[in-house]
């Protein structure tokens, strides 16, 4: 049984980290196809193109067939999607796969239209969070979610990452009811572990003050991400905690901005810009607290990773959030763009050690079921659901949809 997959760009990101990581796990049960583009528009830097180089041989070395798509781009540019939707048909004629996973919304599109006129047998699609608010204009999130609603006859399962993704789908009629399937990305949770040790010289190898509560975000820098609301909520944090610092982890299109306004609110020095780091799993466990304070967010990977190396969480309760984070038992919620409250969940668990303590342990506890093993074992399940009985005829396009022949 052939997997094929289409995503628009491999990158550090959550989508195409949860895609590589499928495709890795899922060789060893099905022959597995990525078509993925260039991820020219990530403008990654040395370390992370070295670091998805090592991710492709990964995968390719345990039988992962790669094959780039140079018009596969993530904007919209009508005469590349063009371009990108005749190379999916010539490469769905030629492979003819049992099942194609398309994953992101623009990926997801072109894919899934692209799989039904070349009449491939089933179609899964993970949108690996929602596009509708918080990324663009009201122009563009609108045409985002007509094109869902357009897409959501050529799918045969759509992949929701939470139940609060799942909701929103169905809400916004972007998924057939009944055709909806919850699967968390997955993490690979040995990676990820309380610190252990002396955190005072490891917090001076890294150039942080040993003596400071740390408070910390790591991602993409950007608005979608609720970065500049955080930097916004530490002088109400600075207040009682003085000695407080936060730390950035990561890089993204609001970083220069984000170095200029610490500079005009805070003249200690007590923000502190750590760049997109490979090491990630050495540097949460030695935070007080994690902050994750995004507009929209399928899931929340990175809380996952937070809750794993036994640090306790503060979080937007937008979208997925909420399946992850339970107020007052595995974290803090606050209401998304509220700076005050997110400056008083910060306050609150920098006061009460024991609050933060039990909060670490409920989510520590947890998180493993976010583990990638689980992921792996519901996708497995998943797509040996939708295998084709032998000689059976694949399956017509849904209703509405004009069949057009390849």
């Amino acid at each position: 049984m052939k997997v094929l997959h289409i995503i628009t760009r491999l990158d550090c990101g959550g989508s195409a980290q949860n895609t590589l990581l499928s495709c890795r796990e899922l060789v060893r049960d099905f022959e597995t196809v990525l078509v993925h583009g260039l991820s020219l528009e990530s403008r990654l830097s040395p370390p992370e193109k070295a670091k998805l180089c090592r991710e492709r041989a990964e995968a390719a070395a345990r039988g992962v067939r790669l094959i780039a798509v140079a018009p596969l781009v993530r904007r919209i540019a009508p005469v590349k999607d063009l371009r990108a939707f005749l190379a999916l048909c010539r490469i769905l004629r030629r492979e003819r796969p049992e099942v194609v996973h398309t994953h992101t919304s623009k990926a997801g599109f072109l894919g899934r239209a692209a799989s039904r006129l070349c009449r491939v047998p089933r179609v899964v699609h993970t949108p690996h969070g929602h596009v509708f608010h918080g990324y663009f204009g009201k122009a563009v999130s609108r045409l985002f979610l007509l094109l869902e609603r357009a897409a959501a006859g050529l799918t045969d399962r759509l992949v929701a990452l939470t139940e609060g993704e799942k909701r929103d789908c169905l809400d916004l009629s972007v998924a057939r009811r009944g055709a909806v399937e919850v699967i968390p990305s997955g993490v690979e949770l040995t990676r990820y572990a309380p610190f252990q040790g002396d955190r005072r010289a490891a917090r001076r190898e890294l150039g942080l003050d040993p003596e400071a509560r740390l408070v910390g975000f790591a991602g993409w820098l950007s608005p979608v991400k609720g970065v500049r609301e955080l930097l916004e909520a530490m002088p109400l944090v600075w207040r009682e905690f003085p000695e407080c610092e936060l730390v950035f982890l990561g890089r993204g299109e609001l970083e220069e901005d984000l170095r200029a306004r610490s500079a005009r609110i805070d003249g200690k020095g007590r923000v502190r810009f750590l760049g997109w780091r490979e090491d990630v799993h050495r540097i949460l466990p030695l935070l007080d607290l994690f902050v994750l304070p995004s507009r929209n967010e399928g899931m929340g990977r990175v809380l996952v990773e937070a809750m794993a190396c036994g640090v306790p969480v503060v979080a937007a309760a937008v979208c997925g959030i909420p399946d992850l984070v339970q107020d007052g038992r595995t974290g803090i919620l606050f209401p998304p763009g509220d700076v005050e409250a997110l400056a008083g969940g910060i306050r609150r668990l920098l006061r009460d050690r024991g609050l933060a303590e039990r909060l670490a342990a409920c989510g520590l506890a947890h998180c493993r079921r976010y583990d990638l093993a689980v992921m792996v074992d519901k996708l497995r399940r998943l797509y040996l659901g939708l295998a084709p009985r032998p000689g059976a005829i694949p399956a017509p396009p849904a209703a509405g949809v004009h069949p057009l022949r390849p």
